[in-house]
């Protein structure tokens, strides 16, 4: 059965190169468009389609206000947003993550109609197919509850601590804690980055798959709510404990030990790995390289296999890594492959993450 889309944005023209856009990819069905916020709910709630593309500044009812009164549907649809990419509509496009968008796609600033039509395509396809994906799983996803993190740690964190004392035996302490996520990302990380304290001993180092300017957007959202510090990483910059470093979209990240054993950072040009840059295993493996054994390493929500070959050299050293589990995955994709390749220590749910790193470093 066709995945039935939705196309909502107040201009006639961008409409008009979405619907182009479905046309041309296989499975889906046009269920229909709106021009604004509040014809899209009417919509949604007629015609109840499985996806919905996104705009986020409309008149009258914006997508932010959307997104916000979908909250309250059972059996809501999948959203993407299509966003533009100047500062106001990336700090809209952060909101709409945490109110539930699956993920968004950029609007294509290309010129000729057909270049846009294509470009938008090509964005669109794996983001459909990973809604495909998280709409299968919706009926078994239904019942099950993520408890929070309340009282005592459960005995898995405790466990940690140990694997961290047999593994390390001999050796010094991590010296850098490791994240790798995509698509559902922004939400597992207002998740986890919050519950770190700022006197963490170690700084922290992730890849978050996302275009260029949207990184710095994400970190300063980070930042308003955690206790410990986060920002977007510097090429060059010295990595200090107790803050938080976001690869900057577009440029793959390295961490590397200095001369005098501080942790530096250098952003690349090199080609893409998993057709992402940055890449989890770009940086994953900066790490296996020089800093062999003083790594944990976490590996969240997200499409394909990216961290998989970064853990493999990450473990031969002997790094405590973490999968997040498919109940509390968007996309249990990169933390399925991992475990499939037999490079992880522990599958925990979403809320026990933050204090399984704390654990592991020694805090």
């Amino acid at each position: 059965m066709a995945t039935r889309v939705l196309v909502v944005d107040d201009s006639a023209l961008f409409r008009n190169v979405v619907t182009r856009a479905l046309e041309g990819i296989e499975g889906v069905e046009l269920a229909g468009f709106c021009s604004d916020g509040r014809e899209a709910l009417e919509t949604i709630l007629a015609k109840r389609p499985d996806i919905v593309t996104l705009d986020i500044e409309m008149p009258e009812v914006n997508g932010l206000e959307v997104l916000d009164a979908l909250q309250r549907l059972e059996n809501k649809p999948e959203v993407i947003v299509v966003s533009g990419v100047a500062h106001k509509y990336r700090n809209m496009t952060m909101r709409a993550l945490e109110l539930g968008a699956l993920d968004f796609i950029t609007k294509p600033d290309c010129q000729r109609r057909e270049e846009r039509i294509a470009g938008l395509r090509r964005q669109l396809i794996p983001v459909l197919a990973a809604a495909v994906r998280r709409l299968r799983r919706k009926p078994q996803r239904r019942t099950e509850a993520v408890p929070p993190a309340v009282g005592r740690p459960p005995r898995v964190l405790d466990e940690v601590a140990v694997r961290m004392k047999r593994i390390g035996a001999g050796k010094l302490r991590p010296a850098i804690a490791l994240i790798g996520v995509s698509t559902g990302g922004p939400i597992a990380l207002a998740q986890i980055i919050p519950q770190l304290p700022a006197s963490l001993r170690v700084p922290v180092i992730i890849v978050q798959h996302m275009p260029p300017m949207f990184t710095v957007n994400l970190a300063a959202h980070l930042n308003a709510q955690s206790p410990i510090n986060v920002q977007e990483a510097v090429n060059g910059e010295i990595a200090f404990p107790g803050t938080v470093y976001i690869a900057p979209g577009g440029s793959h990240l390295k961490a590397v030990r200095g001369r005098g054993g501080e942790t530096r950072l250098f952003t690349t040009m090199d080609p893409p790995e998993n057709n992402c840059r940055p890449a989890v295993d770009y940086l994953f493996r900066s790490v296996a390289e020089t800093m062999p054994g003083r790594a944990v390493a976490a590996v969240l929500t997200g499409m394909g296999a990216d961290g998989t070959e970064g853990l493999k050299e990450l473990k031969k050293s002997g790094c405590l890594a973490i999968a997040q589990d498919e109940a509390t995955s968007v996309v249990f994709g990169m933390p399925k492959e991992a475990i499939k390749a037999g490079v992880i220590d522990f599958i925990l749910p979403l809320h026990q993450i933050a204090d399984a790193i704390v654990k592991a470093v020694g805090n």
